[in-house]
């Protein structure tokens, strides 16, 4: 299997609405500024992979096919992926494969969303056939899977507000985050109202349009490069049903078992002490200490304790998503190639005010659906 590396990335600036820009428009913010970043342009794109969240969001269907020109895929492979919110990680994880097997040597992998011109509450609202109704988006799905977990940790309730604290004021570091927010404090998080319970008004993600775009390129492509890129040391996406007899919310088999093989291949025993920063897909700020649980970092019940002494800010044991994360930004189907692209951006260097010092090692997590599609990466300095 051959070497790939991520030479360059790119993003929009997410917002509520970017009336400025049309679908096309937002998608070539990403990607030309993906290329410049990577020294890099058209001619020497191979294929494109874009990633997307259910077309009812926006309600248009398979919209790969009226971007393609913006996308420029004309007259070249192009690939559609949809895994629900962790689409964007298994969008970058395709590109990969294709550099690693050799088809291609350089490829563009684009996700986006632009919610402005949807309602993706209403959209996950509906009642597909043979399914239990959610009623309520995505907050009321997930909100008894973190009551669950707070049950079974015994985890404080102001856990999620450090978390929603800890990553607005990172967001206020980050140009391009749609929150930003340097003055939140615990009191303020606890303060603003109840949506779901136990979730609150600041405990949760935005609804942001926006996109991202990453390059990722073969050994060759990365030689010639004269800037630092992103080693891809591994991979891995594993999937599992909604609802079946045993299925556990608060600790999804699919995510524990992606982890685990993803450690094996990266040749990494111990997460905690081998890994510099985690971007992890935290659209409630409660899924923090739940997912350092579930891939490895800690183990059961000790997620928010981890939390709680600080040690997932900047400068601690594990920064965790120093960028803001989903909770400051979520273009849902860009929100999991945001993860794998900060993760790339902190080994190469390029984080700006949010870079962790010394970061050489770095993960990016995305999930979706309902806790059933988990896609993940380990990218470092070195091959």
């Amino acid at each position: 299997m051959r070497r790939a590396a991520v030479l360059g990335t790119g993003q929009t600036d997410h917002r509520s609405r970017r009336t400025d820009v049309s679908m096309a428009g937002l998608c070539r913010e990403a990607i030309d500024r993906a290329l410049a970043d990577a020294g890099t342009d058209w001619s020497q794109i191979d294929a494109v992979v874009l990633g997307k969240a259910p077309d009812l969001f926006e309600g248009v269907m398979m919209p790969e096919l009226f971007l393609a020109q913006s996308l420029g895929a004309v007259g070249k492979p192009l690939l559609r992926v949809h895994t629900a919110g962790s689409v964007g990680g298994a969008t970058a994880i395709v590109a990969t494969s294709l550099i690693r097997a050799g088809v291609h040597r350089r490829v563009l992998a684009v996700a986006f969303e632009k919610q402005s011109e949807s309602n993706a509450m209403w959209a996950l609202s509906i009642q597909p056939p043979f399914s239990a109704p959610i009623t309520a988006g995505a907050g009321g799905y997930f909100a008894p899977h973190i009551r669950s977990y707070i049950r079974r940790s015994g985890a404080p309730p102001h856990v999620g507000a450090l978390v929603a604290v800890k990553d607005r004021r990172n967001g206020a570091l980050n140009p391009h985050a749609h929150l930003r927010q340097p003055d939140i404090t615990l009191e303020s998080v606890q303060a603003s109202p109840m949506l779901w319970d136990p979730i609150r008004y600041d405990e949760t993600c935005p609804s942001s349009d926006g996109a991202c775009a990453v390059v990722i390129g073969d050994a060759a492509a990365a030689s010639s490069s004269d800037r630092q890129v992103a080693w891809i040391k591994a991979t891995a996406m594993r999937t599992e049903p909604t609802f079946y007899s045993g299925k556990d919310h608060v600790d999804p088999r699919a995510g524990a078992a992606a982890a685990a093989a993803l450690w094996d291949l990266a040749g990494i025993k111990n997460p905690l002490d081998e890994v510099d920063v985690a971007e992890l897909y935290v659209p409630f700020s409660w899924f923090e200490p739940m997912w350092l649980e579930n891939v490895g970092f800690v183990g059961p019940g000790q997620g928010w304790k981890l939390v709680e002494a600080g040690e997932t800010r900047i400068g601690g044991t594990l920064p965790v998503n120093p960028s803001g994360g989903v909770l400051c930004s979520n273009p849902i189907g860009a929100s999991g190639l945001l993860r794998f692209a900060e993760a790339a951006m902190q080994v190469m260097g390029r984080a700006g005010e949010h870079q962790v010092a010394g970061a050489s090692t770095a993960l990016g997590h995305a999930y979706g659906g309902g806790s059933q599609f988990f896609s993940m990466w380990v990218v470092g300095r070195t091959p």
